[in-house]
């Protein structure tokens, strides 16, 4: 199966909903969207007060665009569509869709066939996305971006 990534090209008129930045709010509709589709997710943050923060956008949002999800390291009963993470947290399960809101890949993304990232409009966030995009170049991913 070919691996797969997609870029989305943040504006300056990318939207914000809460207490989440353009970025955050994007990650947290293409989970749901995915989820919607049945793939499994895993969303991995930059901090675990970022992770918070999108796990409490999540929960706020209304009931009928609910995604059931967890933080890594959660006890539940039954392994949750969408699973958010941060560096140095990594449940082991296997999941379809990694959405990376980290400024480096994750070492973990060839058990992975579909990746989600960002660039940002700030230049020292959008040079790290560059980097990102080169290196999955250079590990034979299929790329495409998309202006949102």
């Amino acid at each position: 199966m070919p691996k797969n990534a997609q870029f989305y090209l943040l504006s300056d008129s990318s939207s914000a909903r809460s207490n989440l930045s353009a970025v955050e709010s994007l990650a947290c509709d293409l989970a749901a969207s995915a989820w919607r589709l049945g793939k499994r997710v895993l969303l991995v943050c930059e901090s675990e007060a970022q992770a918070l923060n999108i796990d409490e956008a999540l929960w706020q949002r209304e009931p009928d665009e609910f995604v059931p999800h967890n933080l890594s390291g959660e006890a539940t009963t039954y392994a949750t569509p969408i699973e958010i993470s941060w560096t140095g947290k990594r449940n082991a399960q296997s999941r379809d869709l990694l959405i990376n809101l980290q400024p480096q890949l994750p070492e973990y993304i060839n058990s992975f066939n579909q990746i989600i990232d960002f660039v940002p409009v700030e230049e020292q966030p959008k040079a790290l996305a560059r980097e990102r995009y080169k290196q999955l170049r250079q590990l034979g991913w299929a790329l495409s971006t998309e202006q949102v």
